[in-house]
């Protein structure tokens, strides 16, 4: 933790909806005058796209398991954490991007699943900002956890989170339905290692509910929408959360333990609007107490 360089962690498996609270966060950025750096997590897998589809091809022939995206054997966690601990002491460090697409690859004149070339942050941010799958994890070799100022934990029901992915990877990447599937069951054992056990260590999780039937995620024809479903938050800390506040400002909203609000699903952009703004604002005024 720094109060002169400050972190925002956003943690979340694929298909959480990281990249929804990304936006919300990007927005206030532009509303705050909040110069922040940008890190995508993905940017921090080991392998490109094709290589690690030959090495798990080489795994599927010797019966062995394929390698996931979830755990440390195919993410540079040391490298990760390195950032996050010199940009908290510096405001310095390295990123690059992982190209997903053919849109984003073509802006760089590389190809899909390709990583662009290391390059140092842009001089004198104010923020670093992290979304991605590893924002708070901690192993016997590294603590990521330790460095964020904010961490944010988005964790669907886990049924939801595979139709959301299913969908994605379907509609959007052109994987098939049965190819989804079966990198969700290889994915288990380090979801269940790496990312299940991040949520303990964040400040505030997000959780969608669905209200609707998704008891087969394998076969939904769609996902649930916002009116569909419930948003859990839960505060690690509540002292100093304004619940009231929060009540009187979010229709429908209601407290299911002391520490926990339950809000509509398609009131989630203005919770984090509420929730978010004052821990941003707090976080700069801490900074210009060390300037």
């Amino acid at each position: 933790m720094s109060a002169r360089h400050p972190i925002i962690s956003i943690t979340g498996a694929s298909g959480a909806g990281t990249s929804t609270v990304r936006r919300v966060f990007e927005g206030m950025f532009r509303r705050e005058g909040v110069n922040a750096a940008i890190i995508e997590g993905d940017s921090f897998h080991r392998y490109e796209r094709a290589v690690l589809r030959r090495l798990n091809e080489t795994r599927a022939t010797r019966g062995e398991q394929r390698l996931s995206l979830f755990g440390p054997e195919t993410n540079l966690f040391p490298e990760l954490e390195t950032l996050f601990r010199t940009y908290a002491e510096t405001g310095a460090g390295q990123r690059r991007y992982y190209l997903h697409d053919k849109e984003e690859a073509d802006r760089y004149g590389q190809t899909p699943g390709t990583f662009t070339p290391w390059e140092d942050l842009p001089p004198e941010t104010d923020l670093l900002f992290y979304e991605g799958l590893h924002g708070a994890v901690r192993t016997p070799e590294v603590d990521i956890a330790r460095h964020p100022d904010l961490l944010i934990g988005i964790a669907p029901v886990v049924n939801l989170e595979w139709i959301q992915k299913i969908h994605r990877d379907t509609r959007m990447r052109g994987y098939s339905r049965e190819a989804v599937t079966q990198t969700i069951l290889a994915r288990m054992p380090d979801y269940v290692h790496y990312i299940v056990p991040q949520f303990e260590l964040t400040h505030i999780n997000f959780q969608r509910v669905p209200v609707v039937d998704t008891s087969n995620p394998i076969i939904a024809r769609d996902i649930p929408g916002d009116g569909d479903s419930l948003v859990v938050i839960r505060f690690a800390d509540p002292r100093g959360v304004d619940f009231p506040y929060l009540l009187s400002m979010i229709k429908d909203a209601f407290m299911s333990r002391s520490n926990t609000i339950v809000i509509p699903g398609d009131r989630q952009d203005l919770a984090m609007q509420l929730i978010f703004t004052p821990l941003l604002w707090r976080l700069m005024a801490r900074r210009g107490i060390t300037d």
